[in-house]
């Protein structure tokens, strides 16, 4: 796949001398503060709405404190008269670039704006990172903008807003045109899903696949301050089992589809991600321990859990954030399931009494026990 570089954001500043002469009396110093408080607020006479906009734009910026609260207030809420007029291909791409993301949830002035020629596909994956549901679904709509800045696709993706078939079908279309998406922290799992899945075709109304995304969502925001783990040990068979406030948020993600569920591990709450580490598909556990959104904590349980697979262990193992903990480096050595060669890495790095500890602990493989045992030796001289 060809790996696009994306270009960081950078603000375009209005060229307030491309303006009308009304407009420069406007914003002269000199000019009185009524006229300049009238003109904040977006009435601006002998100017056109566009020029007006743009005008109410650059005093947001401006040194004056008490006119700059005026005209914030409304960019915050563009008065429809004004919106209607200056949406034009007239209107000032430096504009765009303020207004564009103080709206990214309003559907009255993103259908304007995200239409204009001018607007830089670099702001559209601003507002794609923040978009209401169908604003996401506005952006989405225009496949040329989206392969032109793959960002926009990374955003739409990492935006719990977008609908789950949404973003299978930007992700698709990414994969298909070969770009890779740094930008989606589990992108190779998620390339890897969707290939083997139908993608459904962009509809008005949301999916039972959309439905399933959202209210696992809602699910989990129930329970995720109640618990600290999905997972418990079985008393009776010492085996780990979902707990009794888990089970909902488990069968909702059970009907999920991979790339559903690797979305989900993705963006999730800890709760998702508690029970998606332990998936039997090695690309939803493996998406779920690269999160961005784990957490140190979620680490450590996850390191002891006899139950993830290899290679869940493997990429905790590999991280230097997280074996920089001791305690998740003694977790990962004490458990089985850890492969040999990253408990022989982690091993010397224990402390002197988790060393003594792992000697004694016949829970663990003899070639553990036996390798601490060398490590103590080493260090006493014994």
């Amino acid at each position: 796949m060809t790996s696009i570089a994306i270009e960081p954001f950078l603000p375009v500043v209005i060229d307030a001398g491309r303006l009308p002469a009304a407009a420069a009396r406007i914003l002269d110093p000199k000019t009185a503060g009524p006229v300049k408080s009238m003109a904040a607020r977006g009435i601006a006479p002998g100017l056109k709405p566009f020029e007006a906009l743009a005008v109410v734009v650059l005093l947001s910026q401006g040194a004056d404190e008490a006119i700059a609260t005026i005209a914030k207030l409304t960019l915050e809420k563009i008065p429809a008269p004004l919106l209607a007029g200056a949406m034009t291909p007239d209107l000032d791409p430096g504009a765009l670039d303020v207004i564009g993301p103080m709206h990214a949830g309003d559907m009255r002035v993103m259908e304007k704006v995200i239409l204009l020629p001018q607007v830089r596909t670099e702001l559209v994956a601003r507002i794609a990172a923040h978009a209401s549901e169908m604003v996401s679904e506005l952006i989405a709509t225009n496949e040329q903008r989206l392969l032109a800045n793959p960002r926009i696709i990374e955003a739409l993706y990492m935006n719990k807003n977008t609908r789950m078939s949404t973003a299978d079908r930007v992700l698709e279309l990414a994969v298909r045109n070969e770009i890779e998406l740094p930008g989606i922290p589990a992108f190779r799992q998620a390339a890897q899903a969707i290939t083997e899945e139908l993608i459904a075709e962009a509809q008005e109304e949301r999916t039972p696949d959309d439905e399933a995304f959202f209210t696992a969502e809602q699910i989990a925001a129930k329970i995720d301050a109640e618990i600290e783990d999905t997972h418990e040990i079985d008393q009776e068979t010492g085996e780990e089992k979902v707990i009794d406030k888990a089970l909902p948020l488990y069968a909702q993600i059970a009907t999920m589809t991979i790339s559903q569920k690797i979305r989900r591990a993705t963006l999730g709450s800890k709760s998702d991600r508690m029970i998606l580490v332990r998936d039997a598909n090695r690309l939803v556990a493996e998406a779920a321990v690269e999160s961005p959104l784990i957490q140190e904590g979620e680490i450590a349980m996850i390191s002891t859990s006899r139950t993830v697979s290899d290679s869940v262990l493997k990429s905790i193992a590999l991280s230097r954030e997280w074996t920089r903990h001791n305690q998740i480096r003694f977790n990962l050595v004490s458990n089985p399931r850890t492969p040999f060669a990253f408990v022989a890495k982690l091993l010397p790095m224990l402390r002197e009494h988790d060393l003594k500890a792992l000697s004694k602990n016949k829970n663990v493989p003899g070639a553990v026990q036996q390798l601490a045992k060398q490590q103590i030796a080493r260090r006493t001289g014994k």
